[in-house]
């Protein structure tokens, strides 16, 4: 790859190699050279250092990895700028506000290189002859030492690897369909014949070779290798070959495998092969309607179609993956279909739709699989051809959106697990909703995660009076209550608006009276029999899904009506510190409480009230037992106070348990009612 003379040459295409000045040298473990890798292949631009430890260890990245990147990076230094003093400024690999970046012309790396020689000879197509085409494309895959990345650890290394294969592939299609049009099928077969080894479920490399053996007058061959073709498919994916492999070994049994003149290029009809499931259904097109009335998140939207929009443009094996996640109410299916309306023109090729119930109301999560027979299904799979396996589903899924520019929707998600093999590979774009925020799915897979939370009051009122049919205009006292009430959340605002526009003629007081008290709040935060559009009820459904004792914590906080702290949490729920850490933070990721500054949290108020309605479900005396519990906690020393309560509250000597306070040690009142002193009873 070195050339002499040439200042610095990197090789990512095979082993992990560098040069300056033709000479080769030592670049260290298989660490440094990942980050060399990563540098690398985004030449000229800046990388942060987290973005360096997220792809070099993934989730598995240690409390150490930002030392590690800068121990890496000062190997490096030393690798590629051997005459650097040791305080002089990086000329090659500089560090710049919070990373990285190596300074070198992009060509001098082989694997941009590859994809501009790759350009070049698409672009010539049509405007000089095939040979010299043909020598372009040689020209490209020359770049080629092995392996992209080899041996080189990582998550990066990982998809970069996958997306650098599949780009090479489709340059020997490429090459093959000109070798085919000038006759060179001897040649061909040897280049074949290792590129379907590499990879045998692409149909489209076998279907050259087949036409490469018998236009070299291999006859037999190449129907042994269609009889192989069809049994791996059978085997691997319950399918039988593809159109065009059927058609072709009936013309050759029939001598007539040419299904173009001589010469011709044969690149349409292998288009058409790739394509031949999806045009055999009709486009899909299932996004639902976009809801009435969505106001706010313009940040986000326009954050996240920037970068949908920049990666899907790239191309490759990467495909564009954002979740929205954030709690049970919060309008996260309403902001990605806003989304996805935004992007329909960017993905021609339809927009698929799945509602993956992760946490329904109707309790019956849909399996990856049952999701993959879905799409499928809308793809022109029928029932016959339909494969039963999860991995052979996934395999036939990513085949026929090879190439495409589909645009798919996952509303709802329960786990990572459940969206994976949902994920094509290349142009297409995944967008999804969930309640849980998935931080493996994006150190793994590269997906971007956009938490969203309630509106602010601007937004809020807002939404009321766009909903509401007139009803607020003016009153903003009754809208800032209303507003206060529902705390931004978008459900809740809706509900509100509704039985507004729905009540031109009962006066304004007498519809927002219901929702001041607590008590009952939930109650009128609900349309009847529609449990999607009921408060409580999605709230019960992020509360069903939760382990057993992350809900037993929940119940617990339930009682509690102040800060929360893992002192609290503990305290309540009866364990030890390290328990309460990890099960709080199983429920700030299921958005069911906000943690906030100081390893504080909080509930939203309306998830407040819901946890002290579950709360109500403890037997009442482990109830008691947790209150005494915490009775104790306040009792102790000053210092330890403001580990329960706000300073006001610790000031007071007062702690708020569910409908209670509790005064100090001693008594017990109920919240708005008569005096209960020493009564420690719950019930």
């Amino acid at each position: 790859m070195a050339t002499a003379g040439a200042p610095l040459r990197i090789q990512l295409l095979g082993p992990v190699r560098t040069w300056r000045n033709g000479v080769e040298v030592a670049l260290g473990p298989p660490k440094q050279r990942a980050v060399l890798g990563l540098l690398a292949s985004r030449a000229g631009d800046v990388v942060g250092v987290e973005n360096v430890v997220d792809a070099v260890w993934g989730s598995v990245a240690p409390q150490t990895a930002a030392n590690g990147v800068h121990t890496y990076v000062a190997g490096l230094r030393r690798a590629l700028e051997p005459g650097r003093g040791r305080r002089a400024a990086g000329a090659v690999l500089s560090s710049e506000s919070g990373g990285y970046c190596l300074r070198l012309d992009p060509a001098a790396v082989d694997a941009t290189l590859f994809a501009r020689r790759l350009g070049e000879a698409r672009t010539s197509r049509g405007e000089t002859t095939t040979e010299a085409t043909l020598r372009l494309y040689e020209k490209a895959l020359s770049c080629w030492q092995g392996e992209a990345l080899h041996a080189v650890p990582g998550p990066f290394a990982v998809m970069e690897r996958a997306r650098l294969r599949d780009l090479r592939l489709t340059a020997v299609e490429e090459w093959a369909v000109d070798m085919l049009a000038v006759g060179r099928h001897a040649e061909l077969v040897t280049e074949l014949t290792s590129a379907v080894a590499e990879e045998p479920l692409r149909e489209r490399l076998r279907w050259l070779l087949i036409v490469a053996l018998y236009r070299g007058g291999r006859q037999a061959h190449a129907l042994r290798l269609y009889e192989e073709t069809r049994e791996l498919l059978r085997r691997e994916l319950g399918i039988e070959p593809g159109v065009d492999l059927r058609h072709l070994y009936q013309q050759i049994l029939s001598g007539r495998p040419e299904p173009r003149s001589p010469g011709a290029d044969p690149a349409p009809v292998l288009l058409a092969g790739r394509h031949a499931r999806l045009q055999a259904a009709p486009k899909p097109v299932q996004l639902p309607s976009l809801a009435r009335g969505f106001v706010g998140r313009t940040k986000e939207l326009a954050w996240l179609e920037d970068v949908v929009s920049g990666e899907s443009a790239r191309g490759g094996a990467s495909t564009p993956v954002a979740v929205v996640d954030g709690p049970a109410g919060v309008g996260k299916s309403a902001f990605v279909l806003q989304l996805a309306h935004r992007l329909i023109d960017r993905f021609p090729d339809g927009q698929l739709y799945v509602d993956l119930r992760g946490t329904g109301p109707e309790g019956r999560t849909v399996s990856a699989a049952d999701a993959l027979g879905q799409l499928l299904g809308s793809l022109g799979v029928d029932d016959a051809r339909m494969p039963a396996g999860l991995a052979a589903r996934a395999t036939l899924y990513r085949s026929l959106l090879h190439g495409q520019k589909m645009l798919v929707v996952l509303d709802d998600a329960y786990s990572p697990d459940q969206l994976r093999p949902l994920i094509p590979r290349g142009p297409s774009c995944v967008l999804a909703t969930s309640r849980q925020r998935f931080s493996g799915l994006a150190a793994r897979d590269g997906a971007h995660l956009v938490t969203i939370g309630p509106l602010d009051e601007n937004e809020s009122a807002q939404l009321l009076a766009e909903l509401s049919g007139g009803r607020l205009h003016g009153q903003r006292a009754a809208t800032a209550r209303l507003v206060a009430q529902c705390g931004g959340l978008p459900l809740a605002l809706r509900i509100v608006a509704e039985r507004l526009a729905a009540n031109p003629g009962v006066p304004l007081s007498a519809l927002v009276e219901p929702y001041a008290a607590e008590r009952g709040r939930l109650d009128q935060l609900m349309v009847k029999d529609d449990a999607s559009a009921s408060v409580r009820g999605v709230f019960d459904a992020s509360y069903q899904a939760l382990p057993a004792d992350a809900a037993r914590m929940f119940r617990h906080l339930g009682l509690y009506d102040g800060p929360l702290t893992v002192e609290v949490a503990a305290t309540l729920a009866g364990t030890d510190r390290t328990t309460a850490r990890r099960l709080l933070s199983v429920l700030a990721a299921n958005h069911l409480l906000e943690e906030g500054p100081g390893h504080q949290y909080r509930f939203h108020c309306l998830i407040g009230i819901y946890a002290a309605e579950c709360a109500e479900h403890e037997p009442p005396a482990r109830r008691e037992e947790a209150l005494a519990r915490l009775r104790r906690l306040v009792a102790e020393p000053p210092g330890s106070a403001p580990a329960v309560a706000s300073a006001t509250a610790a000031e007071a000597g007062t702690v708020m348990l569910g409908e209670r306070h509790v005064e100090g040690p001693g008594g017990v009142v109920l919240r708005g009612g008569p005096a209960a002193a020493h009564d420690d009873r719950v019930a």
